[in-house]
């Protein structure tokens, strides 16, 4: 079996977590294409891997770690509030959690990826666990249409902190929900209540006003596949709570109208 039939299966995750680390779609798909085009160059970076998933991790992260052009955000070329984040947020413990809450890597891999012990690697992602959260605040509007979901989803975002500003089960309902309190940030499902798409719903909201917006799908490869458009920010359902915080945590670092919390 060739290089590209063996990883071809990892190459939408690893381009959801390109997204995630550098905070735009367009980023983090360079990224990306700039590991394969390493590998393509020297598969050696990858032969005899016991475990091709943690490899590619990796090799993801060396080749931008070594080129400044996918640096998620150049201190020189931020905006003033990402680069008072990037002084608050430390790298390594954001890159751990990423790998182990939305990538679901154990500890012992998160290690591996990143050159540490297990027990190092666990102490980086306690570290993020609070450091992210602890940065931002904003106002959320839920594009939901199951209650028991919708439910969740709000009591996480109040949990981090967050204020909930509108809930909305259908298109209608979510455009309806734009008022006064502009949202800086949208949690939308694609199906929602009444056939409509979560996807056409934020393209009109997105055409009024501009905020991160995390898609919640339960298959996020479709979204993943380089036609246009495709979304930065992705969730699978059914999720867990350490996923969506991290991605929600992610979204807003790089939106510079959110602003830190009230002590």
């Amino acid at each position: 079996m060739s290089i590209s039939q063996d990883i071809a299966g990892y190459i939408p995750y690893l381009r959801r977590f390109g997204r995630a680390l550098v905070g735009s779609r367009e980023g983090g798909d360079a990224c990306v294409m700039a590991a394969l085009e390493a590998l393509v160059a020297d598969p050696r970076r990858i032969a005899g891997a016991s475990d091709l998933r943690v490899a590619l991790y990796r090799l993801l992260l060396d080749v931008w770690a070594q080129d400044p052009g996918n640096a998620p955000v150049e201190p020189q070329e931020a905006t003033r509030g990402a680069r008072q984040r990037l002084e608050g947020i430390s790298l390594r413990p954001r890159i751990a959690f990423l790998l182990h809450a939305l990538e679901g890597f154990d500890e012992a891999q998160v290690g591996d990826i990143l050159g540490v012990t297990e027990e190092e690697a666990i102490a980086l992602m306690r570290a993020a666990n609070s450091e992210i959260a602890d940065q931002i605040a904003t106002n959320v509007l839920i594009i939901e249409d199951e209650p028991l979901i919708a439910h969740d989803l709000r009591s996480i975002v109040e949990e981090l902190g967050h204020n909930v500003c509108g809930m909305a089960r259908t298109h209608r309902e979510a455009v309806a929900a734009i008022g006064p309190a502009k949202p800086g940030l949208i949690l939308a499902d694609i199906q929602l209540a009444d056939g409509s798409s979560g996807l056409d719903a934020v393209n009109e909201i997105l055409g009024a006003l501009s905020t991160p917006v995390i898609f919640i799908t339960a298959y996020p490869e479709r979204f993943l596949t380089g036609a246009p458009p495709e979304p930065a920010f992705l969730v699978t359902k059914p999720f867990s709570v350490d996923s969506l915080k991290v991605v929600i945590s992610q979204a807003l670092f790089f939106d510079r109208r959110s602003r830190p919390k009230d002590v």
